[in-house]
């Protein structure tokens, strides 16, 4: 057993519908390792996604509800329980079945009857393998993470830049990033989802670089041809960050081009309508105009809170995606904590640090 494990009996989630089954696993396994049980799928499920989830599971196929393929398929598209290795302990037995379970993702597959012998060594392999892996990766995260935060300060640092030639203290991208994050835990999002999302709120409007001042700092309303200048930025914003296979750049990307989007389809510079719109699109949406209406820019003056929230509520499903203005609503007071310690009047953020 590993160091890092070595400090606690790893534990072993064994998912099937049948008590002699999980007896018998329970019984094989119980001297080295803690078992938890669940006889069916949706129990395995909400057990993996739980604050104290296995280190690996025991998972038959056939079970009540859901079964064990769908259960496997989903915690391998959960970025948050997608490495929890999965083995299927199944009497399904052909090379048809077993090539289909680990197809899903599934480390392992062993057919029923079990062999004790082989159940241990097959355990033992996995977690030892597992180990491994999370060990290796806290090693390349501590070795990479000053190219990540230099990354993610590069991003911050342009989206400032951007929202300074029309806010004087670029506190804009501060507050708007932290509602994003707010109503992305609110939406049930996962931790690693909505870091990359506040990692890359920020960059939503670098395309107003590209926008001439006199237009951006026009008091007043714009005219038509203004306008459509102004509803370039979007692209603008794609383009100057630009295509990438990494994923905070392609996620900045997304964001600065949908961000103007509309749930009903009547937003820029695509017309994209309902879940058309990546969600990171949708839910920055929410945030930038809720802190655009409650701060004065210079074509308008500020709102008051109890305003701006009710025209945030006239835009549900016309703007905004109403499940993610459902989740807007339920985090608004902390929405406005948020509005008050960053507020402009406060200075920018290197000033109120200092």
């Amino acid at each position: 057993m590993s160091a890092s494990l070595g400090l606690r009996r790893p534990t072993i989630l064994v998912a099937d519908d049948s008590p002699q089954n999980i007896e018998l696993l329970s019984k094989v396994l119980g001297q080295d390792y803690r078992i938890k049980v669940a006889t069916s799928g949706d129990k395995a499920l909400a057990i993996a996604y739980s604050e104290d989830p296995p280190d690996l599971i025991l998972l038959d196929i056939m079970m009540p509800d859901l079964s064990g393929h769908e259960v496997c398929r989903r915690i391998k598209a959960n970025p948050d329980r997608r490495r929890i290795p999965v083995i299927f302990v199944t009497a399904m037995s052909t090379v048809e079945d077993e090539s289909l379970g680990l197809s899903l993702g599934a480390v392992d597959y062993i057919t029923k009857p079990i062999s004790p012998p082989l159940v241990q060594a097959r355990v033992r392999t996995h977690l030892a393998l597992y180990d491994q892996a999370r060990e290796l990766e806290r090693m390349v995260a501590q070795r990479t993470s000053e190219l990540v935060a230099t990354r993610q300060q590069i991003i911050r640092r342009l989206g400032r830049a951007a929202e300074f030639k029309d806010n004087e203290t670029g506190n804009h991208v501060i507050r708007m990033s932290h509602i994003a994050r707010l109503v992305a835990q609110q939406a049930g999002l996962g931790p690693e989802s909505v870091q990359l999302l506040f990692q890359t709120a920020a960059m939503h409007d670098v395309g107003k670089i590209g926008v001439p001042d006199q237009i951006l700092l026009k008091p007043g309303p714009l005219n038509p041809e203004e306008r459509k200048i102004v509803r370039q930025h979007p692209q603008i914003g794609a383009d100057i960050i630009g295509k990438h296979d990494n994923e905070l750049l392609a996620t900045a990307r997304t964001i600065a081009l949908t961000h103007h989007e509309r749930w009903d389809g009547a937003g820029y510079p695509q017309g994209l309508k309902g879940e058309q719109i990546p969600l990171f699109g949708r839910i920055v949406a929410i945030a930038d105009v809720f802190d655009a209406l409650m701060n004065r820019r210079p074509y308008k003056e500020a709102m008051s809170a109890s305003q701006a929230l009710a025209v945030m509520a006239e835009e549900r499903g016309g703007a905004f995606d109403p499940t993610l203005l459902d989740c807007f609503f339920q985090q608004q007071f902390e929405i406005l904590r948020i509005m008050d310690l960053y507020a402009d009047e406060r200075g920018t953020v290197a000033e109120m640090a200092s």
